[in-house]
């Protein structure tokens, strides 16, 4: 039983203080499973802690600013011009298609 609430406390620690992106990037390389290994020692000499299942209890909040700052304004990432001009008979077939049908009204 202490080992488990050492566990448990651990892991909503390390959880608990960063953000999703880097939490994923402290269980790949196991970094918590080692801390717990260290951390009950004193109970128990543990071996090989892995973190097997993570499962996300609350959903994180969304900061909209957060997102514009790694995101940017957009300012200069427009895309670049084709090397190449288009064909003149490639066009989208939905296009085409409502293209048709407008002419087949007129008619």
């Amino acid at each position: 039983r202490k080992i488990r609430k050492k566990m448990v406390e651990i892991m909503a620690k390390e959880a608990g203080t960063v953000q999703l992106r880097d939490l994923v990037k402290k269980l790949i390389p196991e970094s918590i499973g080692k801390e717990i290994e260290k951390q009950t020692q004193g109970i128990f000499p543990l071996k090989d802690v892995l973190i097997r299942k993570v499962k996300i209890i609350k959903k994180p909040k969304f900061d909209i600013t957060k997102l514009m700052e790694l995101h940017g304004d957009g300012d200069g990432d427009v895309g670049v011009d084709m090397m190449r001009p288009e064909a003149e008979e490639a066009t989208n077939t939905l296009t085409a298609d409502v293209q048709a049908a407008a002419a087949g009204d007129d008619e």
